[in-house]
């Protein structure tokens, strides 16, 4: 998986340890995400979530990927090849710069990945939002993802499991 496919407009690379600091200014302006989703996000856990792999999958399925306009980080990935089956790809999360939403960004580097997967031989992506985010539900709604009728529920708050099929995109 080649991640600086993963985007027409900004540069992408793995991201590393040494990342986490500007990755935590990233997520620590979105707060109405961590309204929705608690705890407030920390260094040590975005450390942890590095590390997080769904059943079945190992560190070579997962891409913690930053997103660049030159040296800005403007957009975070988590991202798990071949999950929860090999023609599907997960997005654990996704999260942009407070001064890019609202402005496409988001929507324009989930349209380049989906079509990069596509070449790749896959046929969907899948992720999930918590339920009563309505900010979340728009996004992903507008970007092609629709409701599995699945819901998990991995802390206090329940998740909503949507799918992107890509052989319609």
């Amino acid at each position: 998986m080649d991640v600086s496919r993963f985007s027409n407009r900004y540069s992408v690379r793995c991201l590393t340890p040494d990342d986490i600091a500007d990755i935590y200014e990233l997520c620590s302006q979105n707060p109405l995400y961590y309204h929705h989703c608690p705890p407030f996000v920390t260094e040590q856990s975005i450390a942890d979530d590095m590390q997080a792999l769904p059943p079945r999958k190992t560190l070579s399925d997962k891409y913690y990927v930053g997103y660049y306009d030159g040296e800005k980080l403007v957009a975070v990935m988590d991202f798990i090849l071949g999950y929860p089956n090999p023609e599907t790809a997960f997005i654990g999360f996704f999260m942009t710069d407070v001064s890019v939403q609202g402005r496409g960004v988001g929507s324009e580097i989930i349209d380049n990945l989906c079509s990069y997967l596509k070449t790749c031989g896959l046929t969907g992506v899948r992720l999930g939002w918590v339920k009563g985010n309505p900010q979340a539900k728009h996004f992903w709604h507008k970007n092609g993802f629709t409701e599995t009728g699945v819901t998990c529920s991995p802390g206090p708050y329940t998740v909503v499991v949507a799918h992107r099929d890509l052989e319609k995109s």
